[in-house]
């Protein structure tokens, strides 16, 4: 993997993680299918322009899925339904501690062995990310991303056959 300083990213179909920076230098780190980037903006910025980029602005995608789902916390994010770009934060999107989780990336989860406030994500490219989040936490999220598919892919659906 190669490691990049950028000033701009766009989220696209092979990012699976954004990750907090714990440095001056840059704000969020992205995990991609085969890289890992440091990018100066932070995750929410990169995540509302991703939004835009699909077609609404953030406020309108998370009040169409609170709408939608009845989901009122840390609320999951169809970035791009069309390419299937869902995402997911593991802790309020306004706490530093956030990372956003690209749903169709993830291959499995599972407990932590010896520390049950985190859980450990393997991709689908086999690479492992713990997070302090419990495994039930990191559960809940994946069903609300999975039912919020559900909703905006019938409704993508509907469209299209209209």
């Amino acid at each position: 993997m190669t490691t990049s300083i950028l000033s701009h990213y766009d989220i696209n179909q092979d990012t699976i993680a954004l990750l907090p920076a714990k440095r001056i230098e840059y704000d969020t780190i992205v995990w991609e299918r085969n890289d890992s980037l440091h990018v100066k903006q932070p995750m929410l910025s990169l995540i509302k322009e991703a939004c835009l980029e699909g077609g609404a602005d953030y406020e309108g995608r998370r009040v169409a899925v609170i709408h939608k789902t009845g989901i009122q916390h840390k609320i999951p994010i169809p970035i791009q339904p069309l390419q299937q770009i869902y995402a997911f934060p593991t802790h309020s999107p306004k706490l530093y501690e956030c990372c956003w989780i690209f749903y169709h990336h993830i291959k499995s989860i599972q407990h932590h062995p010896t520390k049950a406030s985190e859980s450990i994500i393997t991709f689908h490219n086999y690479r492992k990310l713990t997070l302090p989040i419990s495994y039930a936490a990191l559960e809940k999220q994946m069903h609300r991303t999975s039912y919020c598919i559900v909703r905006f892919s019938f409704q993508t659906l509907d469209r299209i056959l209209r």
